[in-house]
């Protein structure tokens, strides 16, 4: 997870994961309200989307 100014907010998950769906959860608890970003890389296809936490 990214801020606005591309700061690494923190890394939910870093390891490979067998082919499924999967839940993750942020506990952003210690950050303010703002836009951040997220990445997730699978194989050869990276996708980055917008989150908007609110308080």
């Amino acid at each position: 997870v990214y801020d606005l100014l591309g700061r690494d907010v923190t890394t939910l998950v870093n390891e490979s994961q067998q082919p499924g769906t999967y839940t993750v959860t942020w506990d952003a608890r210690d950050v303010t309200s703002g836009v951040y970003y997220y990445t997730l890389v699978s194989g050869g296809y990276r996708e980055i989307k917008k989150l908007l936490l609110l308080r």
